[in-house]
């Protein structure tokens, strides 16, 4: 029944966005953990997260001017090397540490792209510690124990929408663990 309601969810916010319903979202159910809306970075349109049920997901926080801003780049190869595979990378812009993400949307769409060329999905400026914490980090710290501590705290979401696995700051984006639990989580149907 769950899944049931899962699938009128998302076919009631199609209906009610006019947004695309993907290929794949009427035979992939959307677990709980994805059943979230956020704005686009970029235009700030609403994104249904479950669009990306049964995709590898990797959930990171990022900040403009922090010293791990370098990671856009690894991300943006990590998104290029296994997007066809089924990953995708969602970044949340958040201001929760060191005050390192002090621009708007558009500031921040804008520093993303010309400075990094980042391609991959980018979600509204958000909190993601503390009280005000957006509900799907508040979910992934419930799920792991592991809350952000900085900037580039990075979660990987499994294609089940169950497994999550928690990766601290400091590490890279071309991490051979961080690569080889993406591709373990890649491999499972």
């Amino acid at each position: 029944m769950p899944n049931h309601l899962a699938r009128c969810a998302t076919l009631a916010f199609v209906l009610a966005t006019g947004a695309a319903l993907p290929a794949h979202a009427a035979d992939t159910p959307c677990p709980a953990l994805m059943q979230h809306n956020f704005p686009r970075l970029q235009d700030e349109k609403p994104q249904n997260l479950c669009q990306y049920a049964g995709k590898v997901v990797v959930v990171v926080n990022t900040a403009s001017y922090c010293g791990f801003t370098g990671q856009y780049k690894g991300l943006e190869a990590l998104y290029d090397r296994y997007k066809n595979q089924g990953l995708v990378v969602l970044g949340f812009p958040a201001n929760n540490f060191g005050s390192q993400e002090p621009g708007n949307n558009a500031q921040i769409a804008e520093f993303c792209e010309n400075t990094f060329g980042v391609r991959f999905p980018m979600l509204a400026k958000t909190s993601v510690a503390g009280p005000d914490a957006n509900p799907l980090y508040k979910a992934l710290a419930a799920r792991t124990g592991q809350r952000p501590e900085w900037n580039f705290h990075k979660y990987v979401i499994g294609r089940d929408g169950q497994t999550v696995t928690s990766h601290a700051s400091a590490v890279n984006p071309q991490d051979r663990a961080f690569v080889a639990d993406i591709e373990r989580q890649l491999a499972q149907r």
